[in-house]
């Protein structure tokens, strides 16, 4: 996650989170009723903490170099990533050509990040069987702040645990595919690039987008979850932040699949209009937000090694990773699934 900076252009007002409500029926009627769902069940069951450990242990480890944005650490991170994706049979957008969109120096320059060099978003997608011109975005940046004074930060966390969550939750629906139980709608997973010095991957996907924003029915963006935070400790928890900030069916959805699965501590506070954090805003999901694509942002709290060399492999929670992971997957699956799309119905 990148640091606090707040250009003009970004600051709007929030919208409250704490009275507003979903239509009753909006979880019920449309709910796929993951609780009995079998195939849901046997996707689900599909994210363990072992795997994500297993690619948490590369994506987080010293010869990535810290995956600074356009490094060659970054670049070998998602060579790894690319060849996942293709072993377990899953491609890339086909407007795209390939699992990667690039990212040009010249555009994080004129948006502050000077000297940084050409890098790229890695794209990869599962086509929905029924209504594949709708989309649900799940992003996770997998940049992090690369080697400093010959130390490496090797991001575990921030966001190591979220690029990895991504490849998970592709391995459940792909699973699930293989199976004929595979989503209604299409499935785009996101690696973004450029986090850490200003959102810029997800800023020119969105620009340049590969499916129509008009089409993309959430972003489901995932930075940070493999840790708890000094007022968390201990606890079974995730922060969701911004889930109804546009949508009145969102918080809703994502509240019943929690119900229906691990049953964590959903914590709201980053949602106050007056959160010092702004976290709201200082995540990939953010660019979806403004051009009016309802999200969810889940994260697990600022805590003591937050971008430092000690955001370290060993000190990751991967039960509660594995249990965190599950809950992004159990809302895109009721998204993904549901007969009608989630309303935009707030500003």
């Amino acid at each position: 996650m990148k640091r606090l900076f707040i250009p003009i252009f970004s600051i709007v007002m929030l919208v409250s989170c704490g009275t507003a409500k979903a239509p009753a029926d909006a979880a019920t009627d449309q709910s796929s009723n993951v609780k009995g769902d079998k195939a849901f069940l046997t996707a689900y069951k599909e994210i363990k903490a072992d795997d994500l450990k297993k690619n948490l242990y590369v994506i987080a480890s010293d010869e990535m170099g810290g995956r600074d944005t356009g490094s060659p650490g970054q670049k070998k991170a998602g060579e790894y990533m690319v060849n996942y994706y293709k072993s377990l049979g899953i491609s890339y957008p086909k407007a795209l050509g390939s699992y990667y969109q690039k990212v040009p120096a010249d555009y994080m320059k004129q948006r502050g990040g000077s000297n940084l060099p050409d890098s790229e978003n890695i794209l990869a997608f599962i086509e929905g069987s029924e209504k594949p011109e709708e989309i649900i975005v799940i992003s996770g940046h997998y940049d992090h702040v690369g080697t400093q004074k010959g130390v490496v930060y090797n991001g575990a966390d921030d966001d190591g645990s979220g690029t990895v969550a991504v490849m998970e939750i592709a391995k459940a629906f792909q699973s699930a595919k293989k199976a004929g139980k595979g989503p209604k709608r299409s499935i785009l997973f996101l690696h973004v690039t450029g986090e850490e010095h200003g959102l810029f991957g997800s800023e020119y996907y969105t620009d340049n987008p590969v499916f129509t924003l008009a089409n993309t029915v959430a972003d489901l963006n995932i930075d940070m979850i493999g840790r708890d935070d000094p007022q968390n400790r201990g606890k079974q928890y995730v922060y969701v932040i911004g889930s109804e900030m546009l949508s009145s069916q969102l918080k809703v959805i994502n509240e019943a699949a929690n119900k229906k699965t691990n049953n964590l501590e959903l914590n709201y506070s980053y949602d106050d209009p007056n959160d010092p954090q702004r976290l709201y805003y200082r995540s990939d999901h953010y660019n979806f937000a403004k051009n009016n694509v309802p999200v969810a942002f889940f994260f697990d709290g600022i805590h003591e090694d937050y971008h430092k060399p000690t955001d370290d492999v060993e000190k990751i929670d991967y039960k509660l990773l594995e249990k965190r992971t599950q809950l992004v997957f159990a809302t895109a699956w009721e998204l993904a699934n549901m007969p009608t799309r989630i309303v935009v119905d707030k500003k």
